[in-house]
């Protein structure tokens, strides 16, 4: 992969795993960036909020489920490329939260559903997702980098850098 300059935008991405029950929550996106596909939770970052304080925001508004900065797990940070778009580009900082707290409620902008991990609808997720998620659940950290193709909604993966292992963040 050609070397690129990152992203200006930051974004953050929430994963809830239920490790007892080995499912994964996430929600289907009813308006915005990434209509009609399952993600995780998560969003943009406002002045003043560092990423944690936005991942938490974020999962709030579109889950309703409240957790305290101490659940927040780093796990990987995204750089994403539409070349086509680039003003889609962006950074996003990933986080795993395995304690599970309250009951996930449907809001305007998602609704949210359990998935056995063996049945994660990656076909209705960002064509990047199952390149990295099996390795955030598997309890790695990572860094990677996708370029997306401009045909299928900007939905398909042209070139991928993924890095195992402890990072500097």
């Amino acid at each position: 992969m050609e070397k690129r300059e990152r992203p200006i935008k930051q974004a953050t991405l929430c994963v809830i795993f239920d490790r007892t029950k080995n499912a994964i929550l996430l929600g289907m996106k009813k308006r915005g960036f990434g209509v009609g596909k399952y993600n995780g939770f998560g969003g943009k970052v406002n002045p003043g909020e560092t990423y944690e304080q936005a991942a938490l925001r974020e999962l709030q508004q579109e889950s309703g489920l409240v957790y305290d900065i101490a659940e927040l797990k780093k796990v990987g940070e995204f750089d994403f490329y539409f070349p086509h778009k680039p003003e889609f580009n962006q950074t996003v900082h990933t986080y795993l939260i395995e304690k599970i707290m309250g009951n996930p409620q449907e809001s305007e902008e998602m609704t949210v559903k359990w998935f056995p991990v063996s049945d994660i609808p990656y076909s209705e997720m960002w064509d990047d997702d199952k390149h990295w998620l099996p390795i955030v659940l598997a309890g790695k950290k990572l860094s990677a980098s996708f370029v997306f193709k401009p045909e299928n909604n900007e939905n398909v993966v042209a070139s991928k850098e993924i890095k195992e292992g402890l990072l500097n963040w």
